[in-house]
């Protein structure tokens, strides 16, 4: 049995959230472990958010210069995927090498272990031979993986899931896309601008299932006018794959293609942490936490494997308060700061940085920020984008709430007018506390008119104040006011 190394802090899984709490502990002057099996960062930098938005600029490239017949005399284009792999190669992933991020994390003060972290009982962690005793806590960051249905035949194909989409550097000729949600949506309609034929099949009676039906509309119709086949309402029930194509039998039909992507959610691997050592149930889909993303006594988590949401957003915003959390803790648990600034082996330190971050996180010392999902917000990255925050309507009739719903068409403000622009504000207003529940916003710039909708949720503006502010002229965001001159 190996001698447990006393340390501060282990963080086992080194995403987004992970590699956030890490690095900010150890410049705070505490002793952290940071463990991961695969890279430094998780999926957003290397196979999600950076590169998949790096393919998305550039197919909105080709679609906007298309665009040019009609507006502004005549222009050819010849899609070429070449560059766009070599910019995924060379600029977002250093070719799915994490040794920046390592030595980003490294260069903070923190311990960088390569491995699968395993709970091994109260404050212990395990990775290969070694055994790490952390005296302050233990954070689970280990995300999630693709969620791959139990589809006869498809176990022994070599289909896609998001890895290989990113990482392709020759199109194939034609795709089938299994699964119309978000990410689904995302890259078929890239590899269409890119003049790959693309075929979606998806079970639910409509893609971006989780979004308003009017968004589900408008991204079918914008797909479709790229070329891609929808299919919805339609269930996978076998693959074959006779070494060059795809064949996907679903609905009594047979689909065919080069390429197989599946893209049908994620899941948490909550059997492979050892939390039955902690006492905590490993036969949940994602770790239940509390509002200070607590699993137990001394266990936080954060990031995709909470389940409130795979966003990189979520992940960042969920460190902020595990951080604060912990220090908080480090403090009470009367540690002493270390001349040298960095954690000794008895006591620890915290430092003029920590003692910052925990007074500067909710405006006095020992307290700590509780998470509120109320106002997060979501985009697909679609042309046109679909961004949403908050509740749907359907969820805001479902929880009772007395609704209110206006909407504005995007072609009817004079900036949606001008760019011949696909699109809608859609608001959900609790009429009872005259406030805005959700909001969601569709169009070349959704995401990015979706901060004010936001706002609007998160601070629970009145809707009497949302109506008497001044919209800018001519803007997507104008669209706004009119959509609240709609509430009824």
């Amino acid at each position: 049995m190996a001698e447990p190394q006393i340390v501060d802090v282990v963080v086992v899984g080194l995403g987004v959230g992970g590699e956030e709490v890490a690095g900010r502990l150890a410049e705070a002057g505490l002793s952290v472990v940071g463990v991961e099996r695969s890279l430094v960062g998780g999926e957003c930098p290397y196979w999600g958010c950076i590169p998949s938005k790096m393919m998305i600029r550039a197919a909105n490239a080709i679609a906007e210069a298309r665009r040019v017949d009609g507006l502004a005399g005549t222009a050819q284009v010849r899609p070429d995927w070449a560059p766009v792999a070599k910019r995924i190669r060379e600029e977002a992933t250093d070719t799915w090498d994490d040794r920046a991020a390592v030595d980003r994390f490294v260069g903070k003060g923190g311990r960088f272990v390569r491995g699968s972290g395993r709970l091994d009982g109260p404050g212990r962690v395990r990775v290969g031979d070694q055994v790490f005793q952390a005296r302050h806590g233990i954070v689970l960051g280990t995300g999630t993986r693709p969620s791959v249905p139990p589809v006869d035949g498809l176990a022994d194909t070599p289909y896609w899931t998001n890895h290989q989409a990113i990482e392709v550097e020759e199109l194939p000729e034609s795709l089938l896309v299994l699964g119309g949600g978000a990410i689904g949506l995302e890259l078929a309609q890239v590899f269409a601008r890119f003049g790959v034929r693309v075929t979606v099949v998806e079970a639910l009676d409509r893609v971006l299932a989780v979004e308003e039906p009017e968004a589900s509309e408008v991204a079918a119709a914008a797909l479709r006018a790229d070329g891609v086949k929808i299919h919805t309402g339609v269930t996978a029930e076998r693959v074959d794959h006779d070494g060059r194509r795809f064949t996907l039998h679903a609905g009594g039909t047979a689909y065919t293609a080069d390429r197989l992507l599946v893209v049908t959610g994620r899941r948490a691997h909550l059997d492979e942490l050892g939390l039955d050592s902690v006492g905590v149930r490993a036969d949940q889909r994602y770790l239940a936490v509390d509002d200070r993303l607590r699993v137990t006594d001394g266990i936080w988590a954060v990031g995709d494997v909470t389940g409130e949401g795979a966003f990189t957003h979520v992940a960042m915003y969920q460190a902020g308060i595990v951080v604060a959390d912990l220090l908080d803790h480090f403090r009470r648990a009367g540690s002493t700061p270390d001349a040298s600034g960095t954690a000794s082996v008895t006591g620890g330190a915290m430092g003029a940085a920590s003692t910052h971050a925990v007074s500067g996180s909710s405006g006095s010392a020992g307290t700590v920020p509780r998470a509120d999902y109320r106002a997060l917000p979501r985009v697909t990255f679609t042309d046109p984008e679909v961004g949403a925050v908050g509740l749907t309507e359907q969820q805001a009739r479902q929880r009772g709430i007395n609704v209110q719903v206006g909407t504005a068409q995007l072609g009817s403000s004079t900036r949606g007018w001008i760019h011949r622009a696909d699109g809608f504000v859609k608001l959900v207003a609790d009429a009872d506390q005259g406030v805005l529940v959700g909001g969601t916003s569709v169009g070349p710039a959704g995401g990015e008119v979706l901060s004010a909708l936001a706002v609007a949720v998160h601070a629970a503006v009145p809707l009497a104040q949302l109506r008497h502010m001044i919209y800018a002229y001519p803007t997507f965001h104008r669209a706004i006011s009119e959509a609240l001159r709609e509430l009824r």
